[in-house]
């Protein structure tokens, strides 16, 4: 197969239909360029849904992987390994917590927190057996599994996979007087994403993440951050929380904590909550292990120095701002976001978001659409302003 057409007619052929990709092959990638099948270069402006954050092929993240794949790639935790002790420390340290339950996806770090919650919430809040609720947001993305479909107010991600999972509580995200009044004495944890990454890269208004806290910790419930896109440098901070001054009481993280290397997830929180659980109560084969841990802890290091954050500041200052130059002339109804992240609403006359993410693509720009008439730009967090700056002038092209 030498042809895009191809590849991807063999994959289409042997693969399951659950993904419906722009028609583009990437063979090779470095920094936020990626190169095609055919030798045609593309901007990455998605970064893998932030899995990208450092990058492709971030130097210091694959000869960490290197290195680690000449020792040992996995033990599974019937034992203990070298890397293991050091990356707990260091990411507790990073979220300023005290324990760390390591997976490998972030759908497992969030079912993993809601186990969490459901068991502190019977064991310390002394919430009955079998009654424990969970209150979520509208139009959340936290995974596909069973349980967290459940959820879900995406029909499109819902519908033929019940039955449901009970326990959890939907309201309208942003609404602090919604979250007030669904909260009871059964209620064990809130779980919200701090900015919605699929429902478009929606910002909750101003006061609403500092609320929530000031609720969960007046009624004895758990915050709990879904950080797996939002965190890690993404939006200027370590952690979007960060940007109304809240700490929450479990840090959900995933995508980035594996650099684009391998799948890294985790839960983060005190002893008082993950302190929970006993052997033989949760686990993974893979969660945790040498490899896993050996990119993470570079990830984590590289985050200590704020570099990361601070490009993601001043970087997405200006995209910002170029943005909002776009949204003035009509093509552009909104956008929204915080740091290198955000959403675009198409002026439908332009077009869908689809057709937009495909002219762009032709024009060597990758992003991609979410509920018809909106793009997210994610570009790396190594991305240069030039580069940045390119990638704008083909979607004001795209536009004009």
């Amino acid at each position: 197969m030498s042809t895009t057409e191809e590849f991807i007619t063999s994959a289409e052929a042997h693969s399951a239909h659950n993904y419906h990709p722009l028609p583009v092959v990437v063979a090779s990638a470095e920094g936020a360029w990626m190169t095609d099948i055919e030798g045609r270069r593309f901007l990455d402006m998605l970064a893998g849904y932030s899995a990208l954050n450092f990058g492709h092929g971030n130097r210091r993240l694959i000869d960490a992987a290197k290195a680690q794949l000449e020792r040992v790639t996995l033990t599974s935790r019937a034992f203990h390994h070298d890397r293991f002790a050091e990356f707990c420390t260091r990411l507790a340290e990073l979220c300023g917590k005290e324990m760390v339950l390591p997976m490998n996806t972030g759908a497992e770090a969030v079912e993993t927190a809601v186990k969490t919650a459901r068991k502190w919430g019977y064991q310390v809040k002394g919430v009955r057996e079998g009654r424990a609720k969970i209150v979520v947001a509208r139009n959340n993305f936290h995974g596909r599994t069973t349980t967290i479909v459940s959820f879900s107010t995406d029909l499109e991600a819902r519908a033929d996979f019940g039955p449901y999972t009970p326990g959890f509580e939907i309201v309208q995200y942003g609404d602090l007087t919604a979250m007030r009044a669904a909260v009871t004495e059964n209620t064990v944890a809130v779980l919200l994403e701090p900015i919605q990454g699929e429902a478009g890269v929606l910002v909750p208004p101003a006061g609403y993440l500092a609320g929530v806290r000031e609720l969960t910790r007046e009624r004895n419930v758990l915050f709990m951050a879904d950080e797996i896109q939002s965190g890690l440098g993404r939006t200027g901070r370590t952690f979007a929380c960060e940007h109304e001054g809240v700490v929450p009481d479990v840090y959900i993280l995933g995508k980035a904590l594996g650099g684009g290397v391998v799948p890294v997830s985790a839960v983060v929180a005190d002893a008082d909550v993950l302190g929970v659980f006993k052997p033989g109560e949760h686990g993974s084969t893979f969660g945790g292990n040498p490899l896993a841990c050996a990119v993470a802890l570079e990830v984590v290091a590289m985050l200590a120095t704020g570099e990361f954050q601070q490009r993601a500041t001043e970087l997405g200052e200006h995209l910002h701002s170029e943005l909002g130059l776009l949204a003035g002339t009509g093509a552009v109804t909104q956008v929204r976001g915080r740091g290198l992240w955000a959403g675009v609403d198409i002026d439908p006359s332009h077009g869908t978001g689809r057709e937009i993410s495909q002219k762009l693509m032709d024009r060597g720009v990758l992003v991609k659409d979410t509920h018809g008439s909106t793009i997210r730009i994610a570009p790396p967090l190594v991305i240069s302003k030039e580069d940045l700056d390119w990638g704008l002038d083909q979607l004001r092209a795209v536009l004009s």
